[in-house]
């Protein structure tokens, strides 16, 4: 685990490797999170507005309510994860894995994009 030069994120890094998996309500928008382990994590409610997401290892993870406007998930994983009430339409989602991911109708996906191919 390498300082990310971000408080907030080296915080987060530190309660989760301790075990730590409640992170609800967190407040991550604008930072770097690409290629981090947040996998069964609970970050539902949580603001990641604008939040570089790229190759992370979401699976499992609760996002449900998240805030995601403008976030990159490019290659990430949310196999297991919990969508529920999230607004992706604003979100890059290229090459992501959603199997076995849970969402309803309450989650808002990009025109065009096919939960259900990925």
């Amino acid at each position: 685990m390498e300082p990310t030069q971000n408080p907030k994120v080296d915080k987060l890094l530190k309660k989760y490797a301790a075990g730590e998996r409640n992170f609800r309500e967190i407040d991550l928008s604008q930072s770097d999170l690409s290629g981090i382990n947040l996998k069964g994590a609970d970050l539902s409610y949580a603001d990641l507005r604008e939040t570089n997401l790229n190759n992370a290892n979401l699976r499992g993870t609760d996002l449900s309510y998240a805030s995601l406007s403008e976030a990159d998930l490019t290659q990430a994983d949310l196999r297991g994860s919990s969508l529920f009430g999230v607004d992706l339409r604003s979100t890059t989602l290229t090459d992501i894995s959603l199997t076995e991911a849970d969402y309803d109708k309450t989650t808002h996906f990009p025109a065009g994009f096919d939960p259900n191919a990925s």
